[in-house]
């Protein structure tokens, strides 16, 4: 029988969903045995002193699943 997955919610801000994943479990939300690799050429290492990555503002929206 397949566990029923809570919604993720919406956050403010990206300190906000970072203090929320710091303290949640991932696999409370998503189902990531359904979840497929995704290559992404065009991500390219960012310019800021915290080495961020910059990704297409698509792929930041959620995990892709089926």
């Amino acid at each position: 029988m397949a566990r029923k997955l809570k919604p993720i919610p919406v956050f403010a801000s990206e300190a906000e969903e970072r203090r929320f994943w710091e303290t949640h479990d991932s696999t409370d939300y998503v189902d990531w045995s359904r979840a497929q690799r995704v290559r992404l050429p065009n991500l390219h290492a960012g310019r800021s002193p915290r080495g961020a990555v910059s990704a297409p503002e698509a792929a930041q929206d959620r995990p892709k699943t089926r």
